[in-house]
């Protein structure tokens, strides 16, 4: 391997990238008994898994984005909280805080539900920003500070927040420095094609409504397993052009004048992380334009601020994101 090159490996490492797909074949097989119709949401979630990126899930009620959630870790064997985010909710109650006990006389860190492997942080806008700043410090730093004491958290640490499209009322939108921090947003929509029909019979067939809210799956991989697949992401190929390519795209979002804020460089490395993840778990060994322009609107359009004159014309940014699209040529 060469080593001053840390972009892409000379020799690639085939039995581990193939070990990736077939990883993910096996959750994305997993998740797909349950949850129908959902197969671009959870290739997706894989991504972010794979990418060390946390993630932010938009999309209406009952979509089963908690339970696809928390079947993902029962599949990996990974610890799992959810916290339900309020108004009134203190960063403590999110961290963890240092209590006094009364036999020994002393204090005693009490974790919060920071400590574990998957966060499901429901409503992320519904709490204030002071709490939502102690998550998201927490998501940067993979650690938090109480009373000046390190604490560390799980190499796995993963956040996925959900966020309600429909209901601004008594909510807190995250601020663009907030929002530059999730790797991708990932839009929940309807089930597609029949899937809801399968869903339907599958009730009639004695499911029934519990039988999606408590279904548990036995485990398909491992914590070790999915840490060890982060780690081989660094075999899969990032050709010159390609990279230069998704460059161009990020660029492009701070010069055109349609954007009054494009993306940061930090959007920059998590487009590479994810277009890497994305070729990874389609069994491919190299990236090309299209893993990247696949994975552009979910790792780049949160990150985009309109200008307000585009704002008059009704344009949005994934539709400034597609006329980006199509101004960058696309290497061969």
């Amino acid at each position: 391997m060469n080593s001053t090159n840390p972009v892409q490996p000379a020799v690639s490492n085939q039995p581990e990238l193939q070990h990736i797909a077939d990883v993910a074949k096996r959750l994305r097989d997993a998740l797909e008994t349950v949850v129908f119709g959902q197969p671009r949401v959870i290739d997706r979630l894989l991504v972010g898994l794979l990418s060390e990126g946390h993630l932010l899930l938009e999309g209406i009620p009952g979509t089963a984005k908690t339970t696809l959630v928390k079947l993902l870790s029962q599949l990996i064997q990974a610890d799992f909280r959810r916290v339900q985010l309020t108004p009134d909710l203190l960063p403590a109650e999110i961290t963890g805080t240092n209590v006094f006990d009364l036999n020994e006389r002393s204090f005693h860190f009490r974790p919060g539900p920071v400590f574990t492997d998957i966060l499901l942080a429901d409503e992320i806008n519904r709490t204030p920003p002071k709490t939502q700043s102690a998550l998201l410090e927490a998501m940067e730093e993979h650690q938090v500070t109480v009373d000046g004491v390190k604490h560390l958290l799980s190499p796995l640490f993963t956040v996925i927040a959900t966020l309600n499209p429909i209901e601004f009322e008594g909510t807190y939108p995250l601020p663009e420095a907030q929002l530059d921090r999730f790797m991708m947003k990932i839009e929940v929509s309807y089930p597609e094609g029949d899937a809801e029909k399968q869903m339907l019979q599958a009730f009639v067939e004695g499911a029934g409504v519990r039988f999606f809210q408590q279904r548990t799956l036995s485990p398909v991989t491992t914590r070790d397993e999915i840490l060890a697949c982060r780690k081989a992401l660094r075999y899969v190929h990032l050709e010159a052009p390609v990279m230069d390519y998704l460059l161009a795209i990020v660029q492009h979002t701070r010069q055109t004048p349609l954007l009054s804020l494009g993306c940061s460089p930090r959007a920059a490395l998590s487009l590479l992380t994810a277009s890497r993840a994305y070729a990874a778990i389609q069994g491919q060994a190299y990236v090309t334009p299209d893993h990247v322009k696949a994975m552009a609107p979910g790792v780049l359009c949160h990150r985009m601020m309109v200008s307000p004159e585009a704002d008059l014309d009704n344009l949005r940014a994934n539709e400034v994101l597609t006329q980006i699209l199509g101004q960058v040529p696309v290497p061969r």
